[in-house]
């Protein structure tokens, strides 16, 4: 799991290591407990009409069917399960549609599937762009989907969801801004500040994008997190010294490259 991960996305082999592959074991051996878990209940009715009748009011917990999962390719595998475990453990099946940046780990994950003895037709693997990605939300065929990318294509999973009347659960990208505030310790929030926005080549939706600093200490922890930048050894994901590897794919690359490129013709320096 992890070598495919770092072919496909250059990820570190140290955070594909203990985030795609350590953490998602666990959380899968978390969600395996829900599966005995999940049961119905008996309500007290308060319905008083009419006058001396009784009811007997219950809910029970059913599988909502089959889930489409679309998911992103910074954390193809721990994002993978974090949808793919709950829907199992709820007794749903599940299509899975990767990102056509990193297929791989998702069809290594369903053959691992298939070596646990999950029945065939249980977690199901379709590979594609955005065509595979709106032919899944738009089947009427899905019961539940569940996104995790951008807000563009969020807001299409959510019509085409919305034309079918299909659950769905949208999780979109954004800016998270870091603020650091007077009585704040300069040197850990220059740890944090870097962590923040370093972390897997800041290809976080939740990475510290926006830096908000008190005047007071605004210069020292500027030049902390410079520093620190600095001297971030830069290389393959294969090796154990790099701190900073490749970004996703030469598109990203570029994407990147403009922001920087439009920051130093407003008079920012590099």
């Amino acid at each position: 799991m992890c070598s495919s991960d770092l072919l496909q996305s250059g990820k570190l082999q140290g955070i594909a290591r203990m985030v795609d592959v350590g953490f998602s074991a666990e959380f899968v051996r978390y969600m395996a407990g829900w599966a005995t878990k999940l049961e119905g209940s008996t309500l007290q009715n308060s319905i008083p009409f009419p006058p001396g009748s009784r009811y007997f009011t219950y809910t029970q917990r059913e599988p909502v069917g089959v889930v489409g999962a679309i998911v992103p390719w910074n954390f193809p595998l721990a994002i993978a399960l974090w949808k793919i475990a709950p829907a199992l453990a709820a007794g749903c099946t599940v299509v899975l549609k990767p990102s056509p940046e990193t297929p791989l780990t998702a069809l290594r994950l369903a053959e691992l599937a298939i070596s646990a003895g999950i029945p065939p037709g249980v977690l199901n693997v379709v590979c594609g762009a955005g065509a595979a990605g709106a032919a899944l939300s738009s089947h009427p065929g899905i019961d539940k989907l569940s996104f995790t990318g951008s807000t563009a294509t969020g807001k299409a999973i959510g019509h085409a969801s919305v034309d079918n009347m299909t659950r769905f659960t949208l999780e979109l990208g954004g800016k998270s801004p870091m603020i650091v505030l007077e009585d704040a310790d300069p040197e850990a929030a220059v740890i944090g500040a870097a962590m923040g926005i370093f972390f897997h080549q800041g290809q976080v939706c939740t990475a510290s994008s926006r830096l908000y600093v008190h005047r007071s200490i605004f210069d020292k922890v500027v030049q902390g997190v410079a520093q620190m930048a600095e001297g971030m050894k830069v290389g393959s994901g294969f090796d154990v010294a790099t701190q900073l590897g490749p970004v996703v794919s030469k598109r990203h690359f570029d994407r990147v490259m403009g922001f920087i490129d439009g920051a130093r013709k407003e008079g920012a320096t590099a």
